[in-house]
């Protein structure tokens, strides 16, 4: 099947303090399918999401977003475009509609009833969560909450970071449930996980970093017989 790149690296490199920490990174992930980044902490994978909505700006190479050069979209317009969902699940002080509204308050819009309550129910919240405080929540609840909001801008293309890591057995399959769900709905999800049987189940591709590099790239099914011998270790657990 031939797949249509949602996001495409050719040479990426990016350093911090002099220290590089992705090198000559050059792939695409798939339009419409679920990919999988895995690799040791310190690899560069959350530097790679965060290069992908402009949070970070690459020092050489190019990325394209739907075959465009990633620096014709203004920051708000990519930022819509490219939403991002962190494992702190972090919000602002007040309740969960303050929360859902920030991305129409951003555009100097306001949320309606309805609207609010139907982002509540497609990440699988009660309404009357509305008027709680968001401090109040669930690690679980805050996971959707986030989510929600996420997905308020509509976006076309869905970052997950470590979203699931510090959530229980249930909330997990909860999340996992409605990412496989919004993928359904058309949403190209690019997600980070040190949860290798997740990548199986829930990647449709799967990338390998190593040290800023991609190791080994290709189905999720790679991750039972990875040909690269340092992916070999580390899908057995032994490190680098």
């Amino acid at each position: 099947m031939n797949y249509q790149p949602a996001i495409h690296f050719n040479n990426v490199n990016f350093s911090a303090n002099d220290h590089k920490i992705l090198k000559q990174v050059t792939g695409s992930f798939p339009e419409g399918s679920i990919t999988t980044l895995v690799g040791p902490s310190g690899a560069g994978k959350t530097t790679l999401l965060k290069l992908c909505n402009g949070l970070l700006s690459a020092d050489s190479g190019d990325i394209y977003i739907h075959g465009k050069p990633i620096d014709t979209y203004s920051p708000p317009v990519l930022r819509r475009l490219v939403g991002l969902a962190l494992q702190s699940a972090p919000m602002i002080p007040g309740t969960v509609w303050e929360n859902l509204a920030l991305p129409r308050t951003l555009k100097q819009e306001k949320l309606d009833q309805k609207e609010a309550q139907t982002a509540l129910n497609k990440v699988g919240l009660p309404e009357d969560l509305l008027k709680r405080n968001t401090k109040d929540l669930s690690g679980g609840q805050r996971q959707k909450v986030s989510i929600a909001r996420t997905l308020m801008n509509r976006p076309e293309i869905l970052l997950l970071d470590e979203i699931t890591s510090s959530l229980d057995q249930t909330s997990r399959q909860e999340i996992e449930d409605l990412i496989v769900k919004v993928n359904k709905n058309g949403t190209t999800i690019v997600w980070i996980t040190h949860n290798l049987q997740q990548a199986l189940e829930i990647g449709t591709f799967t990338w390998v970093l190593m040290d800023g590099e991609i190791i080994e790239t290709g189905d999720s099914a790679l991750l039972k017989s990875p040909t690269n011998e340092r992916v070999q270790k580390f899908v057995k657990g032994e490190g680098k």
